[in-house]
């Protein structure tokens, strides 16, 4: 298949691991557990069977992670791709309520409603909730999408219908710890 000129013309365009979550100031914090997938390990490719939606089946991965630190209330899940060609990157999935107890997450788990007890999800791109797999620009070149998941001291509570900046705002002051899993995926 010829390569698409748009995502060619676009190559360069990247909002930048910097505009993630994870690098914040106001939310640093120790990477002191560890987020895995049985479905592919750090830096590598996410297999085709959890390709976006007009791709793919839409499946999220299954996650495992460590125990968190001691005084967890709750988890809270943000995956990003900072790959995208804008100025911010684009949310797959924003969670909160995750009992800290809990030491994974089964495949599909982030459809909307979750069958995981107490997972809410916030508004995602276009207003979903819910898992939105990767469907990067044809010949953008390789995307990487940050799974970031973070430990909090407190319930945050939030309304329906949060947002990614109100997740933020709610946990600034109250991270305990942190832990990171990257995969990537292009469409040549």
């Amino acid at each position: 298949m010829p390569a698409n000129p748009l995502g060619v013309a676009l190559r360069k365009k990247r909002a930048g691991h910097h505009t993630l979550v994870w690098a914040r100031p106001d939310l640093q914090a120790p990477q002191n557990f560890i987020l895995t997938s049985p479905a592919f390990d750090h830096g590598t490719p996410i297999p085709n069977k959890y390709e976006g939606r007009y791709f793919g089946p839409n499946l999220s991965p299954a996650l495992s992670w460590t125990a968190p630190p001691p005084g967890a209330a709750e988890l809270v899940l943000i995956v990003q791709d900072p790959d995208v060609p804008m100025s911010k990157p684009a949310t797959h999935a924003l969670a909160l309520g995750i009992n800290p107890a809990l030491t994974r997450i089964e495949e599909n788990a982030l459809t909307n409603p979750s069958p995981v007890p107490g997972l809410v999800h916030g508004k995602g791109p276009m207003g979903r909730r819910g898992w939105v797999g990767p469907k990067p620009v044809r010949s953008h070149g390789p995307h990487a999408y940050v799974f970031q998941l973070f430990a909090v001291d407190q319930a945050l509570d939030l309304p329906a219908g949060f947002t990614l900046d109100n997740a933020v705002a709610a946990m600034t002051g109250h991270l305990l710890g942190r832990a990171r899993l990257d995969g990537t995926y292009e469409i040549r």
